[in-house]
């Protein structure tokens, strides 16, 4: 639902809504009727916590050109009753201390127990909650039971599922749905699709993916005009309305990936079975069939149900060893289309403005105990890139589609960012020695990137540049992609690990459009953030957990680090072999005593001159690792 902007004049108001906190402790309250979202500082939280209904009062309406700040008046519903903790210390025999990655390093807990619960220091429980007490007083929880040791990197994945409140197994009721689908289609499932079971067309994901959403087939016709096909699994066919497995794949809202797991949105025998594209086995599909000119304009396009055989089951890695003659396959002619197709549609998007970052993956190797065991770089290769060309694609012209019917839908839009946030990045820019106009647009911005895709710098200004956007989200309201350049975009593409393409597939081939799409685009839009969350924590409890390792092999070696933000009081930088964020206080800092420029956003070493800013490169050490808190120590390395 679109919210109305702020009226300047107003004064100060109480609104109500839903609690979003930050792992830096400050948070927004959303889900506001008719007003925007209202960013709370770390201050201003008290003992709400993260999803809790609470009472705003706003004490600015225009705050630094940024929106309106509040402060925490009560909370009114809580969005939890249980904690997931870990032991911190024990201060008697049945009482312990706790620490809770929901709550941060500030809120003092109090956990008690059995005298026969020998708790120790780094044993994850999950506590259930008598008293939420206040900054100045401290929480009081009661233990329930033990997940495991902060030790066994087992427990990981389903500590965070406890933090986040992420479901991680299936009510049986939804599981017996689910497997009453057998695990091959019926006759009557084929009656009114078109067959394309004798189409040549294949899937391309990861190397670990097991739910395959999507499968492509590419004809280049004799006056060099392309057939693109994009056939998307028919989830809606086994999962209707109302029925168990709905009401739980909308509970869940997405699947939630974690370093070499994943906990599904749909079971199992969906998700990875009758659901997924598999090679050489019939399937039911959704399927947006699409005509391309010679320069890549769309000249025309349908919108069906199918059924499909996917003939090859690629991955990245080996389709581009066929396309790199270092492995040979029938399929070769097809992914050169493929590409063909790809570089006029990337060539379509630049015309757009749209940024496109390419930027390599960092993805943690685990092993079946949890360990990490290495980290490897996937490169945004050709591959990757025509795959997200053709989906992009189908999911415009979906949402497109379903405008022209006047279908009300859900729309995943981007709006443009605050001027301020905008601007800050382009002072960055220049700062690392960009070239950019006075008032740069988003094609100089496009050319920046192009310029230093090779470069060093891509990893630090792509991030710099998403974090100065605003979030894309999930509306009935379409206000347009920004980052895209599109007037009209929607999710249609990943039904197995998305409720919002379930939903738009619904749309589009079914007659009872009377769900409530303004309160599915809110709850996606929330369990997609909390998803990320609890991703982000586990990936950097791995990270943390490798450079333990790695402390152990060698406790003297130095790494490579680049500075990212400077601030008065400090700078944050990024440890290039993890990815892994740092912050030096000035405090840490014994090499030199450092002065903060604010005119250029630097530190200048007063004895030997030295000039710390955004962009540079630093040595760091690893001094220590928290694996309660999450924290590492480091040294400041000359």
């Amino acid at each position: 639902m679109k919210k109305k902007p702020v009226n300047p004049s107003r004064k100060a108001i109480l609104v109500q809504g839903v609690l979003r906190t930050n792992a830096r402790g400050f948070g927004f309250v959303t889900e506001i009727t008719d007003y925007p979202d209202v960013f709370i500082p770390k201050g201003a939280i008290d003992s709400a916590v993260d999803g809790d209904k609470v009472e705003v009062h706003v004490t600015h309406e225009n705050f630094e050109g940024k929106g309106p700040e509040g402060k925490i008046t009560q909370v009114l519903d809580r969005a939890r009753k249980h904690l997931a903790l870990i032991i911190t210390k024990n201060s008697l025999k049945t009482k312990s201390l706790g620490y809770s990655h929901v709550l941060g390093p500030h809120r003092l807990i109090e956990i008690t127990h059995d005298a026969k619960q020998k708790l120790k220091p780094g044993d994850r429980i999950i506590a259930e909650v008598k008293d939420w007490g206040t900054k100045n007083k401290p929480l009081k929880a009661r233990f329930s039971q033990i997940i495991g040791n902060i030790e066994d990197p087992m427990c990981d994945i389903k500590a965070a599922c406890e933090e986040y409140l992420i479901r991680d197994n299936f009510p049986q009721d939804v599981i017996d749905e689910a497997a009453l689908f057998g695990k091959t289609i019926k006759k009557n499932q084929l009656i009114g699709r078109l067959d394309h079971q004798d189409q040549s067309c294949v899937t391309i994901d990861p190397k670990t993916a097991r739910d395959f959403d999507d499968a492509l087939y590419v004809n280049k016709l004799e006056n060099n005009h392309f057939e693109l096909f994009v056939h998307i699994a028919d989830v809606a066919a086994y999962v209707p309305q109302h029925s168990k497995l709905d009401q739980e794949a909308y509970t869940r809202c997405n699947s939630t990936y974690f370093p070499g797991s994943c906990v599904p949105m749909l079971p199992e025998a969906l998700s990875n079975g009758l659901c997924s594209l598999k090679p050489n086995v019939a399937r039911l599909a959704a399927t947006v069939h699409m005509n391309f000119n010679t320069t890549g304009d769309l000249i025309d396009y349908k919108i069906y149900r199918s059924v499909i055989k996917s003939k090859c089951r690629f991955s990245y890695e080996s389709a581009k060893e066929v396309l790199d003659d270092k492995k040979q396959s029938p399929y070769k002619a097809l992914l050169e289309n493929m590409v063909e197709l790809c570089h006029l549609l990337k060539n379509k998007r630049r015309q757009r403005g749209s940024v496109d970052f390419s930027m390599p993956e960092l993805v943690i190797d685990v092993d079946e105990k949890g360990m990490p065991k290495k980290t490897f770089i996937v490169e945004y290769d050709i591959t990757h890139q025509m795959v997200e060309e053709f989906m992009l694609k189908a999911n415009e012209i979906v949402a497109i589609d379903l405008d022209k019917k006047q279908i009300p839908s859900l729309f995943r839009i981007h709006e443009a960012p605050h001027e301020d946030s905008y601007q800050d990045f382009i002072k960055l820019a220049r700062s690392l020695g960009m070239s950019l106009p006075v008032d740069p647009d988003v094609f100089d911005i496009q050319k920046m990137f192009l310029e230093i895709a090779k470069t060093p710098l891509i990893r630090h200004l792509s991030v710099a540049f998403i974090r100065s956007m605003r979030l894309a989200s999930y509306s009935n309201d379409n206000v347009g992609h920004y980052g895209l350049g599109l007037t009209h975009y929607t999710h249609f593409t990943s039904p197995i690990r998305r409720y919002s393409d379930l939903v738009v597939q619904r749309l589009l081939f079914e007659q009872d459009h009377t769900m409530n799409l303004g309160e599915i685009a809110d709850k996606c839009s929330k369990n997609e953030r909390i998803s990320f969350k609890a991703e982000m924590s586990v990936k950097n409890l791995k990270k943390m957990r490798l450079l333990d390792k790695w402390m152990q092999e060698n406790n003297k070696k130095i790494y490579e680090a680049l500075v990212t933000k400077i601030k008065p009081f400090g700078f944050f930088f990024d440890m290039s072999d993890l990815g892994l964020e740092g912050f030096f206080h000035f405090s840490d800092l014994k090499d030199d005593y450092y002065i903060y420029d604010e005119k250029t956003e630097s530190l200048y070493g007063k004895r030997k001159g030295k000039e710390l800013k955004s962009g540079v490169k630093i040595k760091v050490q690893p001094e220590h690792i928290d694996m309660i808190h999450s924290h590492v120590n480091w040294l400041f390395k000359e």
